[in-house]
């Protein structure tokens, strides 16, 4: 197998006629281009060159490789320029992974801007509760929430965003029910089989030991609405719903902190690039209503729709 540098190395003793010129031109050692030219004579079992008093010149075999190492650099310098022109290019498939809950309540408008600046973008968006491998390109971009930096994989670059708390939320009639004494019981409200985490267990309003279990986030809230009982939530989503409120005598907690995740060569193409970028202004504008200090209205206009869910 001819190792392709070995050809640039003889193309430049080729051209400028001596191995001076070639380290010159190259900018390494006298000896670096001796080793490669004998490196490529070895696997070729021919001498390329005959050393004269005024130079290197070509042997018979050199001459049949010149030809051949001509071809190969016009083949490789078109290769570069086309795959360097299709990843600079601001088109082309471009698939973004994140967390339903961010998806629907939180990125979906400022996704809608990127495509309208970027119309030769195709964009997948995969929101799912299941975390895509970046690794295995099932995804370009990944959006997650992640607790201790040190969990994110050693081979994924990371742009940290801001930092996302949740509460403990009810609806606006129950609390008020609550509050008047209303017997109905009020039931904690979960995802599947996940728990009650420490945190949101303080609080005024107490609960019966009989859960009220859903599938998915969406569900979640509409029982929430409906007046079930109480559950947690991320804080851009239970303080830009009118309906809910948060329950007294809780506290906000910090979830994680948003990260912006890409992979390898991935991440030098130019839709990525751009991508990331504008999602990195955008959350950074959003950081004080993931921390739970600003209500939903302070924010663009096609962001107030999704205080009705």
């Amino acid at each position: 197998m001819i190792d392709w540098d070995d050809i640039r190395y003889f193309l430049a003793v080729a051209r400028g006629g001596s191995v001076r010129a070639a380290a010159e031109g190259l900018g390494v050692y006298h000896s670096t281009v001796l080793r490669r030219i004998a490196q490529l004579e070895e696997r070729l079992g021919a001498q390329m060159f005959e050393k004269l008093p005024s130079g290197y010149r070509l042997t018979a075999a050199g001459e049949e490789v010149l030809e051949l190492a001509n071809e190969m650099e016009a083949s490789s310098h078109q290769l570069e320029t086309r795959i360097f022109g299709r990843d600079q290019s601001v088109r082309g498939l471009l698939r973004v992974t994140l967390a339903p809950t961010l998806a629907t309540h939180l990125l979906m408008p400022d996704f809608a801007d990127f495509a309208r600046l970027h119309p030769d973008i195709e964009m997948d968006i995969l929101s799912s509760g299941e975390l895509a491998n970046l690794t295995n390109r099932e995804a370009d971009v990944a959006i997650r929430v992640v607790y201790d930096r040190k969990t994110l994989p050693l081979n994924l670059h990371g742009l940290k965003g801001p930092e996302l708390f949740g509460g403990v939320y009810m609806s606006r009639d129950r609390l008020a029910a609550w509050r008047a004494g209303a017997p109905d019981p009020i039931r904690w409200i979960v995802i599947s089989i996940h728990g009650i985490p420490d945190w949101a267990r303080e609080g005024e309003v107490r609960t019966t030991g009989v859960p009220f279990r859903t599938t998915d986030g969406e569900a979640q809230i509409v029982a929430v609405r409906q007046g079930l009982g109480i559950t947690t939530l991320p804080s851009f989503v239970g303080d830009a719903d009118p309906l809910l409120v948060r329950v007294p005598g809780t506290d906000l907690h910090m979830y994680g902190t948003l990260w912006l995740l890409t992979q390898g060569e991935t991440r030098k193409t130019k839709r990525v690039r751009l991508f990331t970028e504008f999602v990195s202004r955008r959350l950074a504008a959003y950081a004080p209503l993931l921390a739970g200090l600003s209500p939903m209205a302070e924010y663009p206009t096609g962001h107030l729709s999704l205080s009705s869910g």
